[in-house]
C-alpha cells in the first residue's frame, strides 16, 4: 500500500481505516535471508492527516518460518504487535513530537510505502532467539565430531572446575599482596 502526502491530507477529519492481507513475502525474504518462509501478514489500523505530519497506527500479525538459533531446524514463528509512526515532510520541525515518538522522514517524492514500514517492523521484531518444541522441552544440544553444543549453565560448571591461573600471569599474584587478602 503505497499514499502520497497530498492524497492523505482529504483525511484530516476523518481518518483511513485499513485491514489488510500484505503480500510481502518476497521483499522480507531479499531484506532478511535467514526468513525460510512468510506465510501471512495482516495490518489493521488507521492512517490520519494532522498540521503536515501523517500518523500510522497499526497491529500487525505476521506467520514466518525461521531457522532455530540453535539447530537451525525451521521453526514456525508467529509475531504480533502495534506500530505507531508519524511520518513527516523533510524540513519539518521536530519539537512537536516526543522522544518516544517514532517519527520518520517522507522521502522526496512524499509518498508513503507502507509496505516498506511494515517490513522494518517485523525485522525489529523478529525474537534474538528462536527454538524449536524439543529444544524447549530438553532436547539433547547438537553435537558433531570434536564439537558440542552446552548449555550456559554448563559452561559455568565447566569453568569453575577449570579454574587455574595462567602460569605466565602467576608471577602477577606477587605484585599486590594486600590485594590477595581482600578477595
Amino acid at each position: 500500500m503505497k499514499w502520497s502526502l497530498g492524497q492523505l491530507k482529504s483525511y484530516r477529519d476523518e481518518p483511513l481505516q485499513f485491514d489488510e492481507a500484505l503480500d510481502l513475502k518476497h521483499s522480507l525474504m531479499t531484506r532478511y535471508p535467514e526468513i525460510i518462509d512468510v506465510k501471512a501478514v495482516q495490518a489493521k489500523g488507521f492512517v490520519s492527516y494532522d498540521k503536515g505530519s501523517v500518523l500510522i497506527s497499526a497491529k500487525v500479525d505476521a506467520d514466518l518460518t525461521l531457522p532455530s538459533t540453535r539447530s537451525l531446524t525451521p521453526v514456525a514463528t508467529s509475531l504480533a504487535f502495534q506500530m505507531t509512526e508519524y511520518y513527516v515532510p523533510k524540513g519539518t520541525d521536530l519539537a512537536q513530537f516526543d522522544k518516544a515518538d517514532t517519527v520518520i522522514f517522507l522521502p522526496e517524492d512524499d509518498i508513503l510505502n507502507f509496505d516498506v514500514a511494515v517490513e522494518d517492523n517485523i525485522l525489529i521484531h523478529i525474537p534474538m532467539q528462536i527454538l524449536s518444541e524439543a529444544e524447549l522441552n530438553g532436547e539433547e544440544m547438537p553435537a558433531g565430531k570434536g564439537w558440542e553444543v552446552i548449555s550456559e549453565d554448563d559452561l559455568a560448571k565447566q569453568a569453575e572446575e577449570h579454574k587455574t591461573v595462567d602460569p605466565r600471569l602467576a608471577k602477577l599474584k606477587n605484585l599486590f599482596p594486600d590485594q590477595e587478602a581482600k578477595d
